[in-house]
């Protein structure tokens, strides 16, 4: 505890959260000790500092109890990469696109990879098309996060879950 409330008043507040009303810090801490329970300073305020009485490892332990199931909750959002190439054949689309939808279902970002090799880099329109062929496929179930870009040989667009 600090010195600013050794010298003042408490209010003491028990475990069932009932006031038991301002007294001397000293008969505070005979009743805590009597509980055998902490005193833990709640807040400060000028005329008057709030303690409540209890169990302060239980109380930590609570917490990170529920910290822990918090953090069980959540959902790590993956980002998932489909490799195409411009010229794919229209069943390769297909399945490709089906293993899209089922990541776009578990919550997944999808980043969709055209790879360009040799002489498909003259033809850069055809890949472009493609990747806006599969914005129009998936626009009413996923959102633009990242617009087709060239970075070397590769054109690449990120997609992610509505």
């Amino acid at each position: 505890m600090n010195d600013s409330i050794r010298a003042s008043r408490v209010l003491v507040i028990d475990q069932e959260g009932e006031k038991r009303g301002p007294m001397s810090l000293d008969d505070a801490l005979d009743i805590a000790a009597e509980a055998q329970l902490d005193l833990v300073e709640m807040s400060v305020a000028d005329d008057v500092t709030v303690c409540k009485l209890m169990d302060w490892g239980k109380h930590k332990y609570q917490q990170q109890k529920k910290k822990n199931e918090q953090k069980k909750k959540q959902k790590v959002v993956e980002v998932k990469e489909i490799k195409m190439r411009p010229n794919i054949d229209q069943h390769d689309y297909e399945v490709k696109t089906k293993a899209m939808r089922r990541f776009f279902e578990e919550g997944d970002k999808v980043k969709v990879t055209l790879r360009f090799r040799g002489r498909e880099m003259a033809h850069q329109e055809r890949g472009m098309q493609l990747l806006k062929k599969v914005q129009d496929d998936f626009e009413g179930v996923t959102k633009v996060e990242a617009m087709p870009k060239m970075e070397g040989r590769q054109m690449m667009m990120v997609l992610a879950p509505r």
